[in-house]
């Protein structure tokens, strides 16, 4: 696995002049940790296969329809996590992050993240903490938005989601809040960058300083031509 850059993980966020934010999967990763995550649960035997398909089956269909309720995924996807103790999904994830997300790590993410050492740097992610929070440590960044899951008083995993899901302009909500929570504002940087390659994050793309398309999917593509936009490719090779 790549060694990540060093991003100054002490400082205040009131001390940066600049942010960069990123989404992760086909991102700063070729691949959705969300999908690759479920894929491994059947592969090794966590969940009923034929039912777990189903289900993402139907999830799917329901995005391409523009109907899918986040919050009903997400607590569907959290919800294969509850019948595991603590124990148990740290040495699964452990296995995911050697057999999946290590090789996926790639030298052209940790360059893209090492472009923005000087700034305060976030990854916002629609993919629930549980899966995404070693990714983001892995690739060297402190600061993560994703899905949170509510954990028992035990450390279980419910299976529900705490507060609203972190996709689209749930997105944009998020970043206010984190930033509010920390006595500082998006306006209050001088350059405010977000990375993404899907159109599902317009809100926040069209809210930041500098968007940059990223890997982008073809109705992002078209929309980042249409508004001048700098597309990067970053996994071309």
């Amino acid at each position: 696995m790549v060694t990540p850059p060093l991003n100054s993980c002490a400082m205040n966020p009131l001390d940066y002049r600049r942010i960069a934010i990123f989404d992760l999967d086909h991102t700063l990763l070729p691949i959705d940790s969300d999908y690759e995550w479920g894929q491994f649960l059947c592969r090794i035997g966590a969940v009923d296969v034929a039912y777990f398909e189903q289900r993402n089956k139907d999830f799917f269909a329901q995005y391409q329809a523009g109907t899918l309720d986040a919050r009903e995924y997400l607590e569907f996807a959290l919800g294969t996590l509850a019948t595991f103790s603590p124990e148990q999904l740290a040495t699964m994830h452990q296995q995911f992050m050697h057999e999946v997300i290590n090789p996926a790590l790639l030298p052209a993410a940790y360059d893209l993240i090492a472009k923005h050492n000087n700034d305060l740097v976030m990854i916002i992610t629609a993919t629930n903490r549980f899966v995404t929070e070693p990714i983001a440590q892995a690739l060297g960044v402190q600061h993560l938005i994703a899905a949170q899951p509510e954990i028992s008083t035990d450390g279980r995993i419910t299976g529900k989601l705490i507060g609203n899901p972190t996709s689209g302009s749930g997105k944009v909500d998020h970043l206010h809040a984190w930033l509010a929570q920390r006595n500082t504002t998006l306006g209050n940087f001088e350059q405010s960058h977000f990375y993404s390659d899907s159109h599902n994050d317009l809100p926040l793309l069209e809210l930041v300083s500098h968007p940059v398309a990223t890997n982008p999917n073809a109705r992002l593509s078209a929309h980042a031509n249409a508004h001048g936009w700098p597309i990067l490719k970053i996994f071309n090779d």
